[in-house]
């Protein structure tokens, strides 16, 4: 099957040129990002290939039905990009990677989190500058620390075993509580008393209707005054501005994020020569209890293996009709 990826980088040739030997796609990668006006780039492929900040709306579904292409293979396992309901009436099927490597995303919210409670974004520069004054950098115990976990699916399961090791009290709010989080010591609740107990809060959880802005005004000041916040799900599950105002105010103590609102004007690019224009993300930076890092949580050699093995098993499972195909279908 010929495919076209788009919005591929270095990486992705290399991954997916890897795992394709063992199943003999056409493979074309394009640079440019997926819009209506570069959907014709892909006449003559049965398949286009896109990352999460590919915006695949109803122009660009048409457009791609135009040239006659018939599946979606998204190289993510978030949807909230595409949508679901035009590409099922224009008869294009949905594919994700539902499952990747939830370690991957797991490690780095606790890398977040460690980084921010023991301040190695000045620790560092600090100590290659020879300034070994321990002054701004203390930082707090982890052990018996309530740490609040919203989805506890693959990725939020992993995160609430890991901080189980370092002794932490979990708490966590999910609509279909997992057994196996149970067993090891989570404690299901409300919303509100999550807000309301935990030290640190990590989300988790997919972006919806229902989550987009999940951490608003009203849940800010529902939480603890000085509460660590971890998000490597998707940048709207917060409300940047609000969040902005909550460290203004020291509501918010820490605030560690993996992914932003307006990430697809900023990341994966190099913007390093240019003046950034979004003043809320400036703002956002500028804080020193805030680390932003580019939508690199995903970003490991056995989780970027793992996204092309299962994105080119779901090109075969279309093409073949055997296999699993992980279709996305509108709700």
């Amino acid at each position: 099957m010929r495919v076209t990826f788009f919005s591929a980088r270095r990486y992705d040739r290399t991954s997916f040129e890897a795992a394709n030997t063992a199943t003999g796609h056409q493979l074309v990668f394009l640079d440019a990002h997926l819009s209506a006006q570069t959907a014709q780039l892909a006449a003559g492929s049965t398949a286009v290939c896109v990352f999460v900040n590919d915006r695949v709306g109803r122009d660009v579904l048409d457009e791609l039905s135009r040239v006659g292409v018939k599946l979606l293979a998204l190289r993510s396992a978030g949807f909230n990009n595409v949508d679901l309901q035009r590409a099922s009436e224009l008869g294009i099927v949905v594919a994700r990677v539902p499952a990747y490597s939830p370690h991957a995303v797991a490690e780095h919210a606790v890398a977040l989190l460690l980084a921010l409670n023991r301040k190695l974004a000045r620790a560092i520069p600090r100590v290659r500058d020879s300034n070994f004054t321990l002054d701004g950098l203390m930082g707090f115990d982890l052990f018996e620390r309530t740490v609040g976990i919203i989805g506890t699916g693959k990725i939020g399961g992993v995160f609430a075993r890991i901080m189980a090791g370092f002794g932490c009290r979990l708490l966590a709010v999910d609509s279909s509580p997992d057994a196996e989080c149970v067993a090891f010591g989570v404690e299901y609740v409300e919303r509100g008393r999550l807000f309301a107990e935990s030290d640190i809060i990590s989300l988790h959880c997919p972006l919806t209707a229902e989550t987009r802005h999940l951490i608003d005004r009203a849940a800010i000041s529902a939480m603890k005054p000085g509460v660590m916040l971890i998000n490597t799900g998707r940048g709207a599950l917060i409300d940047t501005r609000a969040v902005i105002d909550g460290l203004k105010a020291g509501r918010i103590g820490f605030l560690g994020i993996d992914v932003y609102e307006e990430e697809e004007a900023l990341f994966f690019e190099d913007h390093s020569g240019e003046i950034i224009h979004d003043d809320v993300f400036i703002r956002l930076v500028s804080f020193p209890n805030v680390i932003v890092t580019a939508h690199q949580a995903f970003f490991t050699r056995d989780a970027i293996h793992g996204i092309a093995v299962t994105t080119l098993a779901n090109l075969t499972a279309f093409e073949t009709g055997r296999g699993t195909l992980h279709q996305v279908t509108p709700r």
